[in-house]
């Protein structure tokens, strides 16, 4: 057992900004002597003289040996990986490098179709061809929950020349999938399980939250360390265990997505924040489910709004387990859409979520949260209630769906890089998408290179920005044309 209550790269950056020194290497600012007197009146001086580069007492990212390694070690027995990696790219650089150092040119993997738009970029640089599957479906809720263990067999019986299988653990509405019995079909073909657990780094130190992808046996886990723990944004974690990952070239393939100069403020918060869990973990996750567990009875009660999983929670298909942390409430039959209500409660009550959509808003409940936060948004919503009583709900656009794909592509990266031409949006149905675009958050394409443009999913993302939503990845942000293959 390693002394978790220690903070090697932390305390070298620490005593490295508060030694004398004269600098003659980048950053150009110098310790903050040359940074603009604006940064300073906002962030102080005290951060400026910790932005420093691989200096010899604060290590290498790309080959360790010091405090970094030390500080990966501690992340490792913290989370229960057998091999951790620090990112500074956020979760993005860690899904990308996992896929390219399994996949090459014309390489299966099995993806569910409401991956993030992360998958699809590692899809593109590396040539692997996505086999995507179809996660199950609330209709009510319009809700994509998580491929199932039958699914993935299936796959799998059909393509038993894929290299991996990649899921999503959880959604981002903290949707868990039967993640065991997917990791042991999936090593029935002694292949790897790539794990988007962007939204899970807090599961390992809590019974009452969800089994971490690594208890349930994943091979390589991607975690957003700064989304619900306490590190800074753009801040991750990489794990490995087991001997399917070739752990040399998933060191190589992360140099080629992350900065050569890499953020050690950055790197020190993730050795920060493995402390405190490791130290006060299930304090804090007690103290924040239990503030969870007050908003969902509370909000519950509130006429006309109603939270996914509240009062009940029913294991069924693709959604084996929740995560009570996140809330995802239904606004739709308040006659608002996500977008507005989330407009409104920003504007009106200066409260925030993390995901508005098209009918519900999805919080986040962490180790940050105070009770006064959760009055707050309790008093913000039951205004938001009286002000728009019950009436007839919005109209969903489709029968079916818009997170099923069109048609699957066959190669992303072939679309991408083929030659394109742009068309006003009429001329593109039926046509092959040279863009990804989505909605973000939460970044699940609608549509992505090597898919059929079809007026369903125009008539979504046309909605989506009718309603106030943003939509990335295309050329043209108002959605007037699309960048389509040519031909």
């Amino acid at each position: 057992m390693l002394d978790q209550s220690q903070t090697p790269l932390l305390t070298a950056l620490k005593n490295c900004a508060n030694q004398p020194d004269t600098p003659f290497y980048a950053p150009g600012h110098k310790r903050g002597q040359g940074i603009s007197p604006l940064l300073i009146e906002l962030l102080g001086t005290q951060l400026f003289k910790a932005d420093l580069p691989e200096l010899p007492e604060l290590d290498n990212l790309f080959n360790p040996e010091g405090v970094i390694a030390e500080a990966q070690n501690l992340a490792s027995e913290a989370f229960g990986a057998e091999q951790t990696w620090f990112l500074v790219n956020g979760s993005t650089s860690g899904i990308i490098a996992a896929i390219l150092a399994i996949c090459g040119t014309g390489d299966k993997i099995l993806v569910p179709r409401n991956a993030h738009q992360s998958v699809i970029s590692g899809l593109i640089l590396s040539g692997a061809i996505a086999i995507f599957l179809q996660p199950e479906y609330n209709l009510t809720w319009d809700l994509a929950y998580s491929i199932t263990p039958e699914t993935v067999a299936q796959s799998l019986q059909q393509h038993p020349d894929a290299k991996a299988v990649l899921i999503v653990y959880p959604t981002y509405q903290g949707i868990c999938g039967d993640i065991a019995e997917i990791t042991k079909i999936t090593h029935e073909y002694n292949i790897p399980l790539i794990v988007d657990e962007a939204h899970g780094a807090h599961f390992n130190f809590h019974p009452d939250l969800p089994p971490s992808a690594l208890t349930a046996g994943a091979d390589l886990t991607i975690q957003s360390t700064h989304k619900v723990l306490g590190s800074l944004t753009q801040s991750s974690l990489l794990h490995v265990q087991g001997n399917r990952i070739d752990r040399d070239r998933l060191s190589q393939t992360l140099q080629l997505v992350q900065s050569t100069s890499p953020n050690y403020i950055l790197l020190a918060s993730l050795d920060a924040a493995r402390q405190q869990m490791a130290t006060q973990g299930y304090d804090l996750m007690n103290q924040t489910i239990s503030l969870a567990k007050i908003a969902r009875t509370e909000i519950s009660k509130i006429q006309g709004l109603s939270i996914f999983g509240t009062p009940d929670f029913k294991p069924t298909a693709g959604c084996v387990n929740l995560d009570i942390t996140r809330l995802t409430i239904k606004v739709s039959d308040l006659g608002i859409s996500g977008y507005e209500a989330d407009e409104i409660l920003r504007q009106q009550f200066h409260v925030t979520a993390e995901l508005p959509s098209l009918h519900h808003l999805t919080f986040i409940i962490s180790l940050g949260n105070t009770e006064t936060d959760i009055h707050q948004l309790i008093n913000a919503l039951k205004t938001l209630s009286v002000q728009h009583p019950p009436t007839t709900p919005l109209i969903n656009f489709f029968s079916t769906p818009h997170n099923r794909p069109h048609t699957p592509p066959s190669s992303c990266r072939e679309a991408f890089f083929a030659q394109t031409e742009t068309r006003p949006l009429q001329d593109c149905v039926g046509r092959v998408s040279a863009e990804i675009i989505c909605p973000y958050p939460p970044g699940i394409p609608v549509l992505m290179p090597g898919e059929i443009v079809t007026s369903d999913a125009l008539k979504f993302l046309q909605q989506v920005i009718a309603l106030g939503g943003k939509i990335t990845g295309c050329s043209d942000p108002n959605l007037q044309q699309l960048k389509i293959v040519k031909g």
